[in-house]
């Protein structure tokens, strides 16, 4: 019953941009050939195409259909809206699921817009009812922006912007009247199909016979061919014969009769499957339902019993109510390898957030959603400093939905903005290393707007969005916040919040050039953070203070403290402070004419660089990649790597000269070496070569350029996609065979391709094979060889 198809295809032109899709596997297809086929066409004689009919009718599953199938050059792109809350949160949300960069203050549309330029794509946007102007909004500009971007809507109305074509789609056609008798085959109507096919999902012996025909045409029939509704009957064939479901439905149907005259009937009937669905679960079952709503995403163990076990629901109490909603599909359990977690469609969620506006305890189990969050971002704080931090980013990054609608409810529920201060605080490396910076200073400016003057919560919260706006440029606000903050950790006083008001401050007066005032406000910080016990504040301030003494004129020095911050980080596990603290090495080390140890310090960044998704990380190390190689005499290396930190800062919609006039001096002094030494035209080609380059592509080609190339090698050419290990010459493979070998080549296992490319295993396989047969080659080792002499021949 799942609502989302697998392997929507990116190809490698995407995929360099840095785009994924939003997209999870799907149980069998049943019945919609036509549909498909219709929307097909639909799709190439129009621009937008809108899927509308009543919740449960299946948009999504047909919408996804169609994009596992559909030919655009440049692939096809899966965003989802059921989880999205706030109309301010429709652009936001389509930006993270697209992989954009996050991590400047321009609008969230921009930047899509400008990492889909050029791009012939398909773009399904899925749910779109749910924040209908909204949607329509962001499409009609997306659509203005991209002449070549198609896209694929769904939604329970259309959205009325000109240019759309509404496809109303029909519910599965259902057996008539008189097919209850005879003996011919019915599983050639979608309705039938579709009942076998769940039925056998819990009986496996399941067929039409001539003793359960006539039911099986009747519980079609009574379900108006509506696929929702008739999954959920088909889960109540392990305890039941179709007869007495037919039976039982009857007996449920006429309390719904007098409802109001403007709903469609289909939606009675499947509001009776839901009734009866929550009738048939036991009371455990039906709290746990109600407070399952307050989940927009699908969530871990841990977090349904921290949000929802209290009160009568114990610890085993709730595993055995959730075992029994996941037994009568009201919950999904979405497995990866041993790790599962736990969702509900959106139609089944509506119905439990009914359930629990009804309850009384609304606001007991958001309060306890949004605590929840607060305790599991303390503790990723908490622990920084070690060998978690991938790890707690990357589930901080599924649980994204959830901190949304946490802060959300914070904001709107009086009395709850300085608990949501709290979570937006403890959320800052989600904000700044986990790739979200927009969206960390959205919820703190707007939770800044609810707290009162002198508050603990204020001060912090200023702090933190202060860090952000010195990321992306905004010195005079982070200054405005910064005086702030330091009046209220003076006047409290908190120790803890004097330390980061001398921080900020320090990073402001380094991005601004006054290096002895910052290095004076980094000594204090660290005193300060050291007295209080915050070691990954103290690493950080660490690395930025070893930044202004190399700026100023003292290397050795910086060194030093890169050594001492490395000693530390290593020590506990830590990468990302020793990551930066690489880099600031790095520039050291070149200011000490060091090439060799430059080059070594900024491939340990760029390989650290690899588990995060820092973006200014990355433009950072490929900016300061181009500098070494460009001292070393490789100038044409050293243009493409310009090429490659400028498109990447480009998509962060921020620029090195953020960080600080001496780091923008020192990026146009190498880029003089380079164009005295290639010419200006020349130099100017390779850079706009290299132009349109995305983040995961940036670190391969940042590592591939400025790490293993040697003296004299020229790069491999204008763009991604001249690299060997993308597109091998006279290829006889398809782009993305060629980009399955090249993985093949990086000693990936077929599993770990599938993970990589997002695509199934059964896929991968089949890409092997075909591989394999075109090459004439028996084992895997020989591909890797081809392609390494393609490479070879290429670079001849």
């Amino acid at each position: 019953m799942a609502d989302v198809v697998g392997d929507a295809r990116v190809p490698a032109a995407l995929r360099g941009r840095g785009l994924r899709p939003a997209v999870t596997r799907l149980t069998s297809f049943v019945g919609r050939r036509l549909a498909v086929d219709r929307l097909h066409a639909e799709l190439h004689a129009g621009r937008l195409v809108t899927v509308t009919g009543p919740g449960g009718v299946g948009k999504t599953r047909t919408a996804l259909a169609v994009a596992e199938a559909a030919d655009f050059p440049d692939g096809v792109l899966v965003v989802e809206l059921a989880s999205v809350t706030d109309p301010t949160q429709v652009a936001p949300a389509v930006a993270t699921a697209l992989g954009v960069p996050d991590q400047s203050n321009r609008d969230a549309v921009d930047r899509v817009v400008d990492h889909l330029s050029g791009a012939a794509a398909l773009l399904v946007v899925d749910n779109c009812e749910h924040q209908l102007e909204a949607s329509a909004l962001l499409i009609v500009r997306l659509l203005d922006a991209l002449p070549g971007l198609t896209v694929l809507a769904t939604s329970r109305e259309p959205l009325g912007v000109r240019g759309e074509q509404v496809h109303l789609l029909a519910p599965l056609a259902v057996p008539e009247e008189s097919d209850a008798e005879g003996d011919s085959s019915l599983e050639h109507v979608p309705a039938v199909r579709l009942l076998v096919d769940r039925a056998r999902a819990v009986l496996p012996d399941f067929a039409v016979t001539p003793e359960n025909r006539a039911a099986v045409v009747a519980l079609c029939r009574r379900l108006d061919g509506l696929p929702l509704a008739i999954e959920l009957a088909a889960v109540r064939l392990r305890s039941l014969s179709v007869s007495q479901v037919v039976e039982r439905l009857d007996r449920r149907f006429p309390r719904l009769a007098g409802s109001d005259p403007a709903v469609d009937p289909r939606q009675r009937s499947l509001r009776a499957l839901i009734d009866w669905s929550h009738d048939l679960c036991g009371p455990d079952e039906r709290l746990l339902w109600a407070r399952l709503s307050v989940f927009p995403a699908a969530v871990d163990l841990e977090t349904v019993e921290g949000v929802c076990g209290f009160g009568e629901l114990t610890a085993d109490r709730l595993l055995d109510a959730l075992d029994g909603l996941v037994g009568k599909s009201a919950v999904v359990a979405d497995r990866d390898g041993e790790r599962l977690r736990y969702r509900q469609f959106v139609t089944l969620r509506e119905y439990g957030a009914e359930l629990l506006a009804g309850s009384g305890e609304e606001g007991v189990v958001r309060r306890r959603h949004r605590d929840h969050f607060i305790d599991r971002a303390r503790s990723s704080v908490a622990r920084w400093c070690g060998p978690h931090q991938a790890a707690d980013l990357a589930r901080l990054r599924e649980d994204h939905p959830n901190l949304i609608a946490a802060l959300a409810w914070s904001v709107d529920t009086p009395g709850e903005a300085p608990a949501g201060a709290r979570l937006a605080v403890l959320l800052r490396y989600h904000w700044i290393a986990g790739g979200f910076l927009t969206y960390g200073r959205r919820w703190l400016e707007r939770l800044l707007e609810r707290l009162d003057p002198g508050l603990p919560e204020r001060g912090h919260a200023l702090w933190a969005a202060a860090w952000v706006a010195l990321i992306q440029g905004d010195r005079a606000v982070a200054r405005t916040y910064l005086a702030e903050c330091t009046g209220i950790a003076d006047a409290l006083p908190d120790r803890a919040m004097q330390g980061h008001a001398a921080h900020w401050r320090a990073l402001l007066d380094l991005f601004e050039g006054d290096l002895p005032a910052a290095a004076r406000l980094y000594e204090r910080a660290i005193a300060i953070h050291r007295e209080v016990g915050d070691v990954g504040s103290e690493l950080t301030a660490a690395f930025q203070l070893a930044m202004a003494q190399t700026y100023a004129g003292r290397p050795a020095e910086a060194l030093r403290t890169c050594a001492a911050v490395v000693e530390r980080a290593s020590a506990d596990g830590e990468s990302w402070n020793r990551g930066y603290a690489h880099w600031v090495a790095a520039i050291s080390h070149l200011h000490l004419g060091d090439l060799p140890r430059a080059e070594e310090a900024v491939a340990r960044t760029m390989r650290i660089e690899q588990d995060f998704r820092d973006g200014v990380c990355t433009a950072l190390c490929i900016e300061v990649c181009s500098w070494i190689v460009a001292a070393g005499g490789r100038a044409a290396d050293a243009a493409a790597l310009s090429g490659i930190s400028g498109s990447v800062w480009r998509r962060l919609g921020t620029s090195l000269d953020a960080f600080g006039p001496h780091a923008g001096a020192e990026a146009r002094r190498h880029a003089g070496l380079v164009d005295r030494e290639l010419g200006v035209a020349r130099a100017a080609e390779l850079r706009a070569g290299y132009g349109r380059v995305g983040l995961q592509e940036a670190v391969r080609l940042g590592i591939e350029l400025g790490v293993r190339g040697g003296p004299g090698r020229a790069p491999a050419g204008p763009g991604p996609t001249a690299s060997p290990l993308t597109s091998p010459p006279a290829s006889p493979l398809t782009s993305r065979e060629n980009e399955i070998a090249a993985l093949i080549a990086a000693g990936l296992s077929n599993k770990a391709i599938a993970r990589e490319l997002t695509i199934s295993p059964r896929t991968v396989d089949g890409h092997v094979e075909r591989i394999l047969r075109k090459l004439d080659f028996t084992s895997r080792t020989q591909i890797a060889s081809w392609l390494a002499a393609s490479a070879a021949r290429a670079s001849s």
